[in-house]
């Protein structure tokens, strides 16, 4: 098999429509967990795609097609009910971008949680801790409890502390589309930097402007399967006609 960082092979996840989504610890170890429910909905089917060392990958659709499942798929958070998800290297996650905080602790306190529970040593984050704080812009709240931050300023440490990994792989969930303008473009500089230094993205997006600026090739999911499989302006186009024709939402 050729060199890949991720590779996904009859992936296939699914949820209850009810009550917290997923089966529960009895009906996983049943004889009946393997079969569909009638509350049960696939939110992927049959994925299946490789991705090499140092891509860019886009992936579009509509609301509700699998997209960011597929993120947490790749990035561990959740487990495939069919097929297998490979990866190689560790991930740096940005989904759900603000999760893992801890309101009542401090920013300071809450840099050395997060940055450890990913995996930075305490000598790493002392060696990073004033740049984290300078990327976002706390430096006059080090000592503020994180529940007294604005929405802002909690994207922006949450930003800062996972764009510092250095895991190879990067997952990005919308998160340029929250924050101003000014913090957006720190981001983008942030991403091109990442990017030249050879890192794989895997990044979902409603943004046309922004997959067409980091990816190179596209992958979209339609009804939780992957419809194409192409170069980032091509996937783009056959979304968008999708979309015109009456297929989008």
């Amino acid at each position: 098999m050729a060199d890949f960082a991720i590779a996904v092979r009859g992936l296939g996840v699914r949820f209850r429509r009810n009550r917290r989504g997923r089966r529960s610890f009895k009906d996983l170890f049943s004889g009946s967990s393997r079969r569909s429910r009638p509350d049960e909905f696939w939110a992927l089917r049959d994925v299946s795609f490789d991705v090499r060392p140092g891509e860019s990958i886009g992936v579009v659709g509509r609301n509700g097609q699998g997209k960011s499942t597929l993120l947490k798929l790749v990035a561990r958070v959740l487990l495939a009910d069919e097929g297998v998800v490979e990866v190689r290297g560790g991930v740096a996650p940005l989904i759900e971008i603000t999760g893992g905080f801890v309101g009542d602790l401090t920013v300071r306190e809450n840099v050395r949680l997060t940055a450890g529970l990913h995996g930075m040593s305490k000598s790493e984050v002392a060696r990073r801790f004033d740049g984290i704080i300078d990327f976002a812009e706390l430096n006059s709240f080090v000592d503020t409890p994180y529940k007294h931050l604005s929405n802002g300023m909690k994207v922006r440490l949450a930003f800062a502390v996972v764009s510092q990994l250095e895991e190879p792989i990067l997952l990005v969930d919308e998160v340029l589309a929250v924050g101003d303008k000014a913090f957006r473009d720190k981001c983008y500089r942030r991403i091109d930097e990442l990017l030249a230094a050879g890192r794989t993205l895997f990044f979902v997006s409603h943004s046309e402007k922004d997959l067409r600026r980091f990816c190179t090739r596209g992958l979209y999911l339609d009804g939780g399967r992957l419809a194409m499989d192409g170069s980032i302006g091509d996937v783009l186009d056959r979304y968008n006609a999708d979309y015109n024709a009456g297929d989008g939402s």
